[in-house]
């Protein structure tokens, strides 16, 4: 835990991460092709498939207009993750950068940064373009996380640009650790508080399956608490979020400072 207590920045996964919904999968629903998408969606997330070819397939599936997204947008609230409003107040007082890194839509994350008070510029996601009618024209393809490897290329990218020495990735697929590379993000962080995946939690440097948890340990490392001052519902959290399902080996807080 000692690294992320140092870190420059900590950058997000959105969707089953920062916010409690797959907001592809939802979008699909309201337009009514909900099956198809959500099983593109889970070959994307399990490495089975290229996010790109995924991406295309799902949007080429989906056809959303510009009226279609603010439709979407005005009958579905965001619904972000417990404990995600507390730890960004966490680390932006403690100085670190929050980014959001993304294989979802600007459309969609847009607003669910300038609630949490992140600037629109750390939002790293995909733009979803019309035509003149508003009818669906494709996706920009020059965003970072349109292709595969691309959110390591958005996480060295955001490491360079602002020379920061330690960035750490949360996420729960397996595009989000593939932006623990050599130049991207020092370890990442994988969460299985929405779905678990088993080939994401051995690769993690720490799993966790509470958001709080992590709050509350960050706060330990920072000497923001104490181990009376935690309630023990507190570090009941800290304890379970060390241990994935099944055999998976324990994991320590010195492991995510190696």
């Amino acid at each position: 835990m000692e690294l992320l207590a140092e870190a420059d920045a900590v950058t997000f996964d959105v969707d089953s991460t920062f916010c409690a919904d797959e907001s592809i999968d939802e979008i699909a629903a309201f337009l009514g092709v909900g099956e198809q998408v959500a099983e593109l969606t889970r070959q994307a997330m399990g490495g089975s498939v290229s996010f790109q070819d995924a991406l295309a397939a799902r949007l080429g599936v989906m056809q959303p207009s510009r009226d279609d997204m603010r439709r979407f947008l005005e009958q579905h609230p965001p619904q972000i993750s417990p404990g995600i409003p507390e730890l960004v107040q966490l680390l932006k007082g403690q100085g670190k950068e929050v980014f959001l890194v993304s294989g979802g839509f600007r459309a969609v994350i847009h607003p669910i940064a300038e609630m949490l008070g992140i600037p629109v510029s750390h939002v790293f996601a995909n733009t979803i373009l019309f035509n003149e009618d508003g009818s669906y024209a494709g996706f920009d393809t020059n965003e970072f996380p349109s292709r595969s490897g691309g959110k390591a290329e958005a996480v060295k990218h955001i490491k360079k640009t602002h020379d920061y020495q330690t960035v750490i990735m949360v996420g729960d697929g397996i595009t989000d650790f593939e932006a623990r590379a050599p130049g991207g993000a020092d370890a990442f962080i994988g969460y299985g508080g929405v779905v678990y995946r088993e080939n994401v939690a051995r690769l993690s440097d720490w799993y966790v399956f509470a958001i709080p948890a992590i709050t509350a340990a960050l706060k330990q490392v920072l000497g923001l608490a104490t181990s009376s001052s935690l309630s023990s519902s507190a570090w009941s959290t800290i304890e379970e979020m060390q241990v994935t399902a099944g055999d998976l080996t324990q994991v320590t807080s010195g492991d995510l400072s190696q």
